[in-house]
């Protein structure tokens, strides 16, 4: 299993610090864990294989280049900084 902790600080409230982590088994199409924290609390959630086809789908989208925008968003930390923004509601 892969993992990856980034530190994100949510357009919703710039002055919040939130560690994202995202874990995997082959690659994140084939569905991802994720767990939120801002150090007080922590939120985990899971996103299933059909769940990231029913979005693509739903955005109509390529899964493969929807997958991608995933890893860029999720995973790529430095490399995709401040091209993606979070909301936390």
């Amino acid at each position: 299993m892969e993992k990856t902790l980034n530190r994100i600080h949510p357009v919703s409230d710039p002055e919040a610090t939130y560690f994202l982590q995202v874990s995997w088994e082959k690659d994140l199409g084939t569905g991802f864990g994720l767990l939120l924290s801002d150090c007080q609390c922590a939120w985990t959630g899971t996103v299933s294989e059909a769940d990231i086809s029913r979005e693509a789908a739903d955005i109509e989208m390529d899964r493969e280049k929807y997958v991608e925008e995933l890893r860029k968003a999720l995973i790529a930390g430095e490399e995709s900084a401040g091209k993606y923004n979070f909301v936390i509601a």
